[in-house]
Parts: C-alpha cells; sequence; structure tokens
C-alpha cells in the first residue's frame, strides 16, 4: 500500500475544524484504490465489506448490475468487455493522446466523443458509453460508502491524490470524478508531496528528496525541493507501463514463449 495515502488523513484533521462531516483521504489509484481517516490521533486505513485495506479500481457491468471492486475483479474473467479498469491511465486526456499500447490491453472498447476517450460497454443489452470521469465517480462513490459504513456518518468531503505528472485537464477531471460521486473535492494533491508529508520530512530544513512511487500500473519518480514546509517539484518522470501488472505480464509472457519453445522440442 501507498504511504503517499496518509498524508491526506493529516489534512483532513486541518479541514476537520471547518467542515460539517469528517473528511477522508482517497488514493485513487491505476489499480486499486484505499480510504482512510485521521482521528483520535491517529490514521486509521478503513477496510472494505471483506476486510481488505485496498480495492480493486475496478467496475463491472453485468446482469442489470454495477459491480465495483472486489466483486467486479472478481467478474473480470466471465465478462471481460463490460469490466473496466485502468481508467486513471484515460481520465482527462484526449482520445488522440491515448497510446495504441493502452488500446491494445484493454479487454474493453473505447469511443471517440467530442475528442475524448470514452468507455464503451453493455448495460441491459444497450451498449453506453462512458467518460473516464463517470467511472471513476463510481470507484470514488464506492470509497465513499466504505468510508461512511465504517464511520457510521455521511461523508461529504475528501482530498484525493493524482501524479505530479498529471495536467490540468487530468487534475480538473480528478475533481469533476469527485463531484459526481457525491463529494466536496477539497484538494487534489500531488503523490509525491504526499509521500514527503507521509515521512515527515516538510518539518525539516531545506533540502532535495527524490521519491519513487511504484505502483500497480506505472512507475514515477519526481524530485522535490523542500523548504519550511513549501513544496515545490522540480522534475517528474515515469513509466505508465512500469508496474506491478506489467511485471506479471512480462513474467507470463517469459514463460508462454518458453512453453511453446518446449512443446517444438518434443
Amino acid at each position: 500500500m501507498k504511504i503517499i495515502f496518509y498524508i491526506f488523513c493529516l489534512l483532513a484533521l486541518v479541514y476537520a475544524q471547518k467542515y460539517d462531516t469528517p473528511v477522508i483521504g482517497i488514493d485513487l489509484g491505476t489499480t486499486y484504490s484505499v480510504v482512510g481517516i485521521y482521528r483520535n490521533g491517529k490514521v486509521e486505513i478503513i477496510p472494505n465489506e471483506l476486510g481488505n485495506r485496498i480495492t480493486p479500481s475496478v467496475v463491472s457491468f453485468s446482469e442489470g448490475k454495477i459491480l465495483v471492486g472486489e466483486a467486479a475483479k472478481n467478474n473480470a474473467h466471465f465478462n471481460p468487455t463490460n469490466t473496466i479498469y485502468d481508467v486513471k491511465r484515460l481520465i482527462g486526456r484526449k482520445y488522440s493522446e491515448v497510446k495504441i499500447m493502452d488500446a491494445k490491453l484493454l479487454s474493453y472498447s473505447l469511443a471517440k466523443v467530442d475528442g475524448k476517450a470514452y468507455i464503451k460497454a453493455e448495460v441491459n443489452g444497450t451498449e453506453k458509453e462512458f467518460s473516464p470521469e463517470e467511472i471513476s465517480a463510481l470507484i470514488l462513490k464506492k470509497m465513499k460508502n466504505i468510508a461512511e459504513k465504517y464511520l457510521n456518518t455521511p461523508i461529504k468531503h475528501a482530498v484525493i491524490t493524482c501524479p505530479a505528472y498529471f495536467n490540468d485537464a487530468q487534475r480538473q477531471a480528478t475533481k469533476d470524478a469527485g463531484k459526481i460521486a457525491g463529494l466536496n473535492v477539497l484538494r487534489v494533491l500531488n503523490e509525491p508531496t504526499a509521500a514527503s508529508m507521509a515521512y515527515g520530512l516538510d518539518k525539516q530544513s531545506e533540502k532535495d528528496i527524490l521519491v519513487y512511487d511504484l505502483g500497480g500500473g506505472t512507475f514515477d519518480v519526481s524530485l522535490l525541493t523542500i523548504d519550511n514546509g513549501t513544496f515545490q517539484v522540480r522534475a517528474t518522470n515515469g513509466d505508465m507501463h512500469l508496474g506491478g501488472q506489467d511485471f506479471d505480464g512480462r513474467v507470463v509472457d517469459f514463460f508462454a514463449k518458453k512453453l511453446k519453445r518446449n512443446i517444438k522440442l518434443i
């Protein structure tokens, strides 16, 4: 689980004095998402209905139902064309910006709507098109519901992470997704900044630090300058296809090729 998530809860402590309901922190990831809160002087990572602290960022449309999280991931093998994942790679991007490589790796289809990348899915026998914001909103709403059930109180406000390389359109799309989910997004925080604050580096004197963020779908690196609690992103780079899923894929490809060679020798 990413340590960057913890800072959301620290920010929640600050905002809690200004808002009528608790402020949650959501790490909206490419493959998994996390929700938590800071209360009673400590961070609480909120488990989902299965007791897991991470929830798959997956949505599946099946037999008139909308499945999100664990149930959606389990349904992927039976209904791959209507199971949506890796939406973070599409959010806020134009259709022309989506790499052919991205599209080839997806089991569902994409559509071009007003120049943007939309997702095709069959709902109740009818093909529909969804924006990445709408799919992300379903995931955020799931995290919101998990928090509400755990805290036994309505949730209206949240802080959400995003990669440092996200442009203005991607950040705004993330806020829009939060709004659709019924959340007042107080801030969209850079993931490397969150990681630095989680380790308490914001309390130290001026220094340069390098933050590595290895996730399920991406691997990002950022160079930050911190001075008395002020963060400045000097540079950021990364690979959108160098995460845990990609490691798994490479291992499967390796053994698949090895198996084919062995079969030919028999």
